[in-house]
């Protein structure tokens, strides 16, 4: 059985840097039928929100990425506590009492000595009276993992087979000094409990890997598959983080993107096939291999999204926008005709409000100076409403008759008067659907 999982922290929204993890493991999940398990990594109570947690969930099933089971580390306090006995047991656990200063001070000498910026291991070394003496002084401290000092490999399931040395890596630190239990270690215990098999995140975890490794054999466990996604950049290479917050998946929501669009975007981004528009997640998970991907930073252009939703937009019937039509008075009778002429002018969901208006109410006519005396004279030839398929023919011919004026000089100065738009959906489908007479 196939079981992956996503594990953000309820600190924040979630960004299209999260959805690209989460999505990759749900498509895993799926295409396998396994199990994809949502965990919550909220174990610091001062930045974890409630309302952050039910936004991540939200923001989840809005894309249509479900869940099997629903986890929280909040509640297995206990259980990283029982495995943090057992690294005690096993030797492979130490308290560490260094200030940030002093630890800060130990760095800068190991560089100006040509030295790696290691944790220098000082305190194996105290005696227990002196443990004793800096926890009455100082309070609890760190609790570090002791690492061996071997290369850790394995193969990943995008970047390859990778090795770090141990001994260029500091021992972690799995608790802090407050108690909280940091993401290495809850992490590693949740993912033995709940027999997670395929691990995929960002490339800025790697070195968390191989740590995690040795952490889930020192707890008698078995690794699981691993592998690194390359991070985002913005369309010309530059950091993404500044913009995440400009990124969050509410706000792509609010701006229009349509969940396909965006799911379709990111389940191809940084692969070698081409970004095309998925009708399902079920298409999405059938086509989907991580062996595809490859270690380059991806480019992120969120430009990108806009053609995706017009694509999504045009493919939809019209009673998937039976609630947009709804909204806005349109009559049943002529829903379908005024999405018919509609969709194939839209770029988002919200666009649907102006044509309506437009077809309800008339619009705003856009009129060069020049041609002010002419199109009042061919609204003089226009008659009342209702009309029908044939009316923008009949019409432009009798002002054709009339003022000697053909082609685009004839046609654009009527477009522009009738629709206020210099482009839009053929004008013989927009005249049957006007409900007044144009004016100026």
């Amino acid at each position: 059985m196939t079981v992956t999982r996503f594990a953000p922290s309820p600190t924040g929204y979630l960004h299209v840097g999260n959805l690209r993890t989460a999505l990759f493991n749900f498509l895993i999940a799926r295409k396998a039928g396994g199990t994809f398990v949502l965990r919550l990594d909220d174990t610091d109570p001062e930045r974890s929100k409630p309302e952050y947690a039910d936004a991540i969930q939200e923001d989840l099933e809005w894309l249509g990425i479900t869940w099997d089971r629903l986890e929280r580390q909040s509640e297995r306090l206990d259980r990283y506590a029982e495995a943090a006995d057992e690294l005690r047991e096993k030797d492979r656990f130490y308290e560490a009492f260094e200030t940030p200063t002093e630890l800060d001070l130990k760095r800068k000498k190991q560089l100006n000595m040509g030295l790696p910026p290691v944790y220098d291991r000082a305190a194996l070394g105290l005696s227990d009276a002196e443990r004793e003496k800096l926890r009455a002084e100082r309070g609890p401290g760190v609790w570090r993992f002791k690492l061996r000092r071997e290369r850790i490999e394995w193969h990943d399931g995008i970047l390859g087979d990778l090795s770090i040395d141990a001994a260029s890596v500091s021992d972690p630190v799995l608790i802090r000094a407050d108690g909280q239990v940091l993401y290495t270690l809850a992490s590693v215990v949740d993912d033995m409990d709940m027999g997670i098999t395929h691990v995929v995140r960002g490339s800025d975890h790697v070195t968390n890997t191989a740590t995690q490794i040795q952490i889930i054999e020192a707890l008698g466990g078995t690794p699981p598959a691993f592998a690194h996604h390359s991070l985002l950049t913005g369309p010309q290479g530059e950091a993404l983080s500044k913009r995440l917050g400009t990124l969050s998946l509410r706000d792509l929501r609010a701006a229009g993107v349509e969940p396909m669009a965006l799911l379709s975007l990111m389940a191809r981004l940084g692969s070698s096939q081409p970004v095309v528009l998925a009708r399902s997640l079920d298409e999405l998970a059938e086509g989907f291999e991580l062996s595809h991907f490859g270690a380059a930073p991806t480019k992120f252009d969120e430009a990108d999204l806009w053609p995706l939703t017009a694509n999504v937009l045009q493919d939809m019937d019209v009673s998937e926008m039976a609630d947009e039509m709804a909204a806005l008075g349109v009559p049943e009778a002529l829903a379908s005709d005024v999405w018919e002429v509609a969709r194939a002018n839209m770029s988002r969901r919200s666009e649907l409000a102006g044509w309506w208006q437009l077809f309800r109410d008339g619009a705003a006519p856009l009129v060069d100076p020049e041609d002010r005396e002419f199109v009042e004279q061919a609204f003089a030839l226009l008659p009342e409403p209702p009309y029908g398929p044939d009316t923008w023919g009949a019409w432009t011919n009798a002002v054709k008759e009339a003022t000697g004026r053909k082609g685009k000089a004839l046609f654009m100065p009527l477009r522009k008067a009738v629709t206020g738009r210099e482009r839009g959906p053929e004008m013989a489908d927009v005249m049957r659907l006007l409900q007044k007479k144009p004016t100026l």
